[in-house]
């Protein structure tokens, strides 16, 4: 089991998550090198703007997941979302998936809404069994070939997060 505890976006340990997050993301999309893996610098992630970060720890307090909010428009957007290869299907996605929209209900959001890419398609099947829904390639994603899109509504007057269902 994992707890995810709020943290600064310069935090050492989701500095270290999203830097692994990165190093994962270029092999899975090694072969397609003219094809960006981030927004170019002038539309990436302004630490500024976010609003939210995460970092879910283990009993001992190993860092092994990430994921952040920032705003887009009225709605807030899942960012850096990862959680380390050695604790994937352990249940720390789900925890940090309910952990993100607790505190996307707190800070009055009615919608998240995240970008990930063609080739993860674990994350994908993930949002999909936490209730998000495909939508059209937002911006600026739009300059990024590969682009899935997703939305979840935030009813913030509920206290608990949609059942996320995990496959037996």
């Amino acid at each position: 089991m994992a707890t995810v505890c709020r943290r600064r976006w310069d935090d050492p340990d989701a500095s270290a998550l999203r830097s692994a997050m990165t190093t994962e993301l270029r092999q899975r999309y090694a072969d397609r090198p003219t094809d960006p893996i981030h927004l170019p610098p002038a539309r990436a992630l302004a630490p500024t703007s976010v609003a939210w970060t995460g970092v879910a720890y283990t009993a001992d307090a190993t860092p092994v997941g990430h994921a952040a909010l920032r705003w887009h428009g009225p709605d807030l957007e899942l960012k850096r979302m990862y959680v380390l290869p050695a604790y994937r299907g352990c249940g720390v996605a789900e925890i940090l998936l309910d952990a993100v929209w607790e505190a996307a209900g707190q800070l009055g959001a009615a919608r998240i809404v995240l970008q990930t890419g063609d080739r993860q398609p674990d994350a994908i099947r993930r949002y999909e069994r936490a209730g998000y829904e495909p939508i059209p390639v937002f911006p600026p994603y739009d300059v990024l070939p590969y682009s899935r899109c997703f939305a979840l509504a935030v009813r913030p007057s509920l206290t608990t997060p949609p059942k996320v269902t995990v496959p037996a």
